[in-house]
């Protein structure tokens, strides 16, 4: 179960030829979409085609539908004993409630997805919800139901209600809500880099050609993982003591960070 994932590519439940390319999209997380993809009529077919590739050895979260709709039930019972399924995520959350009762039925951890004005409000008791692994923006529903439009400042709030919510609980930074612009991967990329800024650790993406804007986005440089390999030998040799480093004086935060990306780059 890989939390730690920047990208997490979006695929239709119900186009089970696309599960192949989505794998092999470089995502670092693939999302078999039940709910906002998959049109009423076509939710059946869609779970049977995703519970057909779990049950070939496949590993995937899947986006279940909300708690209040009528699908969720379905959704939870017919996952419930699924090899494979790293975890579910849940759109709608707006309770610490609906978190608890559907990882205790899925028997899975839940991405806690955030897509209404009580959501936000609630962000910290959802944050601290049992079986919750990662809170996420939804931002095209938030934007509606809360009457939010294109400026930043209008964002500026739920996104550090739910940075500041996540991390205090002990969690890794939330996961930014997608870019509905598909063909401009530089906008994607820019928008990955502010939400990182604000304290984001990955994004949803609702398109392959997004994956990698994202994946680069929320990764490290070559000159990021020079400056922390430096770090990291300077403070091997300096025995606990300060050091410095490209005329920087290196502290604990600092340190921390350049071991972080050593981390990271390792596990590339």
């Amino acid at each position: 179960m890989n939390v730690d994932a920047r990208s997490w590519l979006f695929t239709p439940g119900d186009r089970p030829e696309r599960f192949p390319k989505a794998v092999a999209s470089g995502a670092d997380a693939v999302i078999l979409d039940l709910e906002d993809a998959v049109a009423p009529d076509a939710k059946p077919r869609a779970r049977r085609s995703v519970l057909a590739w779990l049950a070939q050895g496949h590993r995937v979260w899947v986006r279940i539908n909300d708690r209040r709709s009528g699908y969720w039930a379905d959704d939870v019972g017919a996952l419930a004993s699924s090899h494979g399924l790293l975890g579910v995520v849940l759109p709608k959350t707006e309770s610490a409630a609906d978190v608890e009762e559907t990882a205790a039925l899925a028997g899975v951890g839940v991405v806690a997805l955030i897509e209404t004005a009580r959501g936000v409000e609630n962000a910290g008791h959802i944050a601290r919800a049992a079986g919750v692994v990662a809170l996420a923006l939804g931002s095209a529903d938030l934007r509606l139901d809360a009457g939010l439009g294109d400026d930043p400042l209008a964002w500026a709030y739920p996104r550090s209600r739910l940075v500041f919510a996540a991390r205090a609980a002990g969690l890794k930074g939330p996961l930014d809500g997608p870019d509905m612009q598909l063909d401009d991967a530089l906008i994607t990329r820019v928008q990955a880099e502010q939400a990182r800024a604000a304290g984001f650790g990955g994004k949803l993406c609702i398109h392959p050609r997004q994956v990698s804007a994202v994946n680069e986005a929320f990764g490290y440089t070559r000159e990021q993982a020079a400056w922390a390999r430096a770090v990291v030998s300077a403070a091997e040799h300096s025995h606990g003591g300060a050091v410095r480093v490209g005329g920087e004086m290196i502290d604990r935060p600092r340190l921390e960070l350049a071991k972080r990306i050593i981390t990271a780059e390792q596990e590339k």
